[in-house]
């Protein structure tokens, strides 16, 4: 048997939530005839009575009061759907570490929320699974280019280099400029995670053979790695641009400025599976990434 027709069912739905022609009518911005004949057409396509009419109005039959719920559940369930459907449409999800996140994408989303209102933008500020970026899950990610075993349907688009030099608190800076890169070995390394390894990676690049780029205190993050630094607690292998806020208000100080790298991690990246790559809501987010965050980062970095 053919479904009946959509609007038929749907005038029977309000008639028989409303128990009658006439709020149905208000309700589907149609007169109360043009209700009374949908509802007619239903009952011809069953070949059952779905009202008892009479002087007072109308009154569900045994058959109407069957189909009502089924309905009522029905079309429910299917404005969800479409309500969840449009949502998801216009909801970006990002992926960025915590440091990441707290000391450069944070502070100016604000801008790309003015800029996009029509975009709702759900921020998760935490580390990667072990099977790294979750396309089910995330529709971008900001990593760093370069990761064993990503998957080839994604897509990694550079930003900006991670740049790495030694800084210190004020009061260390006499010593350490004057004595030279050496000096290191005399002080307390700060690790910004127990990976231990940014102070190898700078050791290595310069060939400073004195210092061992494994000793020294573990924090689990740059941010406090950074905040031990800035009481004098020892040197951090410092990214520049994450900590360019420290850097300008003279917190940290760079006692080798013309010595920095990057690392064998490459720069950070937005990464996101090729497919979703022209969506107008990755391409909003991605221009405006480039032009003020990524802009912002660059200026923080040695030209």
């Amino acid at each position: 048997m053919r479904l009946p027709p959509l609007n038929a069912l749907r005038a029977f739905e309000a008639a028989a939530r409303h128990q009658g022609f006439i709020q149905a009518a208000e309700e589907l911005f149609v007169t109360r005839g043009a209700i009374s004949r949908q509802v007619k057409i239903l009952e011809d396509h069953l070949g059952v009575a779905l009202f008892h009419r009479h002087a007072r109005g109308v009154e569900l039959t045994t058959a109407g009061r069957r189909l009502h719920p089924v309905l009522t559940e029905a079309f429910q369930m299917m404005q969800r759907q479409v309500e969840q459907i449009a949502s998801d449409a216009s909801e970006l999800r990002v992926i960025c570490p915590p440091t990441l996140s707290i000391r450069w994408l944070l502070p100016q989303l604000e801008t790309f929320r003015a800029a996009h209102p029509e975009i709702k933008l759900r921020l998760t500020t935490d580390f990667y699974s072990t099977k790294g970026f979750e396309a089910a899950e995330y529709d971008l990610g900001i990593s760093l280019q370069n990761r064993p075993g990503r998957s080839a349907s994604l897509q990694v688009l550079p930003l900006f280099e991670m740049v790495l030099s030694p800084a210190c608190a004020p009061a260390l800076l006499p010593d350490l400029a004057a004595k030279g890169p050496a000096a290191l070995a005399q002080q307390r390394l700060l690790h910004e995670s127990p990976r231990r390894s940014d102070w190898p990676t700078w050791v290595q690049h310069f060939g400073v053979a004195q210092v061992d780029a494994t000793a020294g205190e573990v924090f689990p993050n740059l941010d406090m790695a950074t905040r031990a630094a800035v009481i004098g607690a020892g040197v951090v292998m410092a990214d520049l641009v994450l900590c360019a806020e420290e850097l300008a208000r003279g917190d940290l100080v760079l006692p080798f400025p013309e010595m920095t790298c990057g690392t064998p991690d490459g720069a950070y990246a937005l990464v996101g599976e090729a497919e979703k790559w022209h969506d107008p809501k990755v391409v909003a987010f991605r221009d405006w990434l480039m032009a003020g965050p990524c802009a912002a980062a660059l200026s923080a970095l040695p030209q």
